[in-house]
């Protein structure tokens, strides 16, 4: 149940780099409009590769953001969570200061880090021989380096925090963080993931895991009777969280609210979900009693919607599970099947998301929707947006090691 002692925690900005824009009403433009972010393979050689195409940021240039030698400093994931803190940081319009700064957290999640410059140093090594190295390789790789990049551009110096959860690593980060504001061990917090794996191996790994769509269009599928697997993505999403005192007290605007967070872990396989997404339906209830809130309360979830064969089936069990017979009444859709999905970032984009349905009173659709599936039975928003009450929403991310992390958004009232 809510503790009235706790400190309320707002959201005042947002920001994002995707594969469908390099900002945030770009990305939300795009994702209202049913558009799809796939494309070819251009930063590895996909000639072996079974995927028809991936989720790339088009056009993308650090140096536009950054100078040539700092971005060089920088692994791709690095120069992707600086773009998108960038835009949180000027929409929130905090600043900190020698007052503030001590008071000011950051909370960061990705899967795995640097791998891009991990396989390119490699193949520096193995042609040119070890003094051709860079001498920032290791900060480039390191998952905590993007945390520790932003914490310098700001001069950030409270708590700094990396989560690795694989794909509820940018939920986790934004839970951690809610906690650490809610608690008052912080006034606020940069927080968020961010993600570039797209090279032959991580790729081909989840390839040989049996993990991936092989079709060349109109995919991923999430929910759809013919899906056939996920394809990867690059971005990156930040927030900016406060106190509710904190955000009022300078005269921030607000965004929404957050009230809930549930983690569990399923101790059951290191790829596949529990048995009808049984830690999946546990975290969706932490999250709901963290809130204080009956499961009626929700209208809309933004699901995990891989576009795997088990978990969009598992995951509509578990929130069948969670909110018995008022899932029917939900609004449920994957923007992974715009977004591609983006690993440990994911996490930290959907939330976004979810704030800015919750602005717009607006739910994203699931594209690619073509032939129901008997086990998918919910309303999965199909195809199209629409225009649709969102006072409260729910975000689902789950990683392989089976982790399960739940936010839950709620409009701002005073």
């Amino acid at each position: 149940m809510v503790d009235n002692a706790k400190n309320r925690v707002v959201i005042t900005g947002t920001g994002l780099i995707t594969p469908l824009g390099h900002n945030v009403a770009d990305t939300w433009a795009a994702i209202l409009a049913g558009q799809s972010g796939f494309g070819p393979v251009t930063q590895f050689d996909g000639t072996d590769h079974s995927m028809g195409g991936i989720f790339e940021v088009k056009a993308f240039d650090a140096e536009q953001y950054l100078d040539r030698r700092e971005a060089r400093r920088r692994d791709r994931y690095q120069q992707l969570a600086t773009v998108a803190a960038m835009e949180a940081m000027a929409q929130s319009g905090l600043q900190v200061t020698d007052d503030n700064r001590e008071r000011i957290g950051i909370v960061f999640g990705t899967g795995v880090g640097g791998i891009q410059t991990l396989v390119n140093q490699e193949h520096v090594r193995q042609n040119s021989g070890l003094r051709r190295l860079s001498p920032f390789a290791i900060t480039m790789i390191m998952p905590n380096g993007a945390a520790g990049m932003v914490a310098i551009d700001y001069g950030i110096q409270g708590p700094s925090t990396t989560i690795t959860t694989a794909c509820a690593a940018g939920s986790d980060a934004v839970g951690h963080a809610f906690r650490a504001v809610q608690r008052g061990e912080l006034d606020a917090a940069l927080t968020g993931g961010s993600e570039c794996i797209l090279t032959s191996v991580a790729v081909g790994g989840f390839e040989r895991a049996g993990a991936t769509s092989k079709k060349s269009s109109v995919t991923p599928q999430p929910f759809d009777k013919n899906r056939d697997g996920l394809l990867p993505g690059e971005g990156a999403g930040m927030l900016v969280i406060e106190s509710l005192a904190h955000a009022q007290a300078r005269g921030a605007a607000i965004l929404a609210e957050i009230v809930g967070y549930g983690q569990t872990t399923d101790a059951h396989h290191i790829t596949a979900p529990a048995e009808g997404g049984a830690g999946a339906a546990r975290a969706m209830k932490k999250a709901l009693a963290d809130a204080g809130m009956p499961p009626e309360a929700v209208d809309y979830v933004s699901a995990h919607g891989t576009a795997t064969p088990l978990n969009d089936v598992y995951e509509t069990m578990a929130i069948k599970a969670a909110f018995g017979e008022a899932a029917y009444k939900l609004a449920v859709s994957s923007t992974k099947s715009m977004t591609g999905h983006i690993m440990g970032a994911t996490g930290a984009i959907e939330s976004v998301f979810c704030t800015l349905a919750i602005r717009d009173q607006m739910l994203p659709p699931t594209i690619n929707y073509e032939t129901p599936d008997p086990d998918c039975d919910l309303d999965y928003v199909p195809n199209q947006s629409r225009p649709g009450r969102v006072q409260v929403a729910m975000n689902n991310a789950f990683g392989f090691g089976g982790h399960n992390a739940v936010l839950i958004f709620k409009a701002f009232a005073g």
